[in-house]
């Protein structure tokens, strides 16, 4: 395992910049880590990943020196566990709308003490090889604790009632911040279809406001994907030279 390297950028000063991914490909990675991403996202509720594919991707990112977050499939405590023991270091819990929802999130993300989260045998505790638990960590209480200090836990503000009950989700402490959700959010204020609502805007920056007064902002990164590229800048790099004349050479 490496040090999470978006919370090492930040260390440093700077927001993290995360290549986010919604399919397997090794060789995104590899052009992330050339173009100078610090780390790469995976969409996996919405993403065509597998658990051999999550394995992949972790071992070439970190042999690049990123880590991998994650938004997880749901927020049940074997799949949370399952990515885990594959090596992400950072989880995001899609609609969580309670306090209680939020500490059952952070409490499968981390170990005991702190949480709940259950030892696995896989990349994310060292593939429980004593001999580097004990060298590297002293111990496997010691690489319990390291792995906490190394994990972000981040819960998804995604509807109404999670708007209403933020104080209580906010008030979670293994929980490291709260990302938004602006179109399921916007439905559920009546509004479906309409993500740039006034009203859903107005929600979601008290809700990021408050966050920040309780020290758990997301701000720790910005982050592109290859769909933002694609829609982005290479649809305008296509349309300028959509219609340049051919000449025969």
């Amino acid at each position: 395992m490496i040090e999470n390297s978006i919370l090492k950028r930040n260390k440093e000063g700077f927001k993290a910049l995360v290549f986010a991914m919604t399919f397997y490909n090794q060789t995104l990675i590899e052009m992330a880590a050339h173009a100078g991403f610090q780390a790469i996202s995976l969409d996996g509720e919405h993403g065509a990943f597998t658990p051999e594919s999550v394995d992949e991707i972790c071992r070439v990112a970190n042999g690049y020196s990123m880590s991998v977050v994650a938004r997880v499939p749901n927020n049940q405590p074997s799949t949370i566990n399952l990515w885990l023991d594959r090596g992400i270091q950072g989880v995001t819990g899609p609609h969580v709308e309670t306090g209680a929802e939020a500490q059952a999130l952070a409490d499968a993300c981390l170990f005991p003490p702190t949480g709940w989260r259950s030892w696995g045998g896989g990349r994310g505790t060292e593939l429980n090889d004593d001999k580097v638990l004990n060298e590297k960590y002293g111990g496997k209480l010691g690489f319990a604790n390291w792995a906490n200090e190394n994990m972000i836990v981040s819960a998804q503000i995604e509807s109404k009632k999670a708007y209403e009950n933020l104080d209580d989700i906010l008030a979670v402490p293994g929980l490291s911040g709260i990302v938004g959700g602006p179109n399921d959010f916007a439905a559920s204020l009546g509004y479906p279809g309409e993500p740039d609502h006034p009203e859903r805007v107005k929600r979601t920056e008290d809700a990021e406001a408050r966050a920040k007064a309780a020290g758990k902002s997301d701000g720790r990164a910005i982050t592109l994907g290859i769909q933002d590229l694609m829609m982005g800048h290479v649809r305008a790099f296509a349309a300028e030279h959509s219609e340049i004349p051919y000449t025969g050479s």
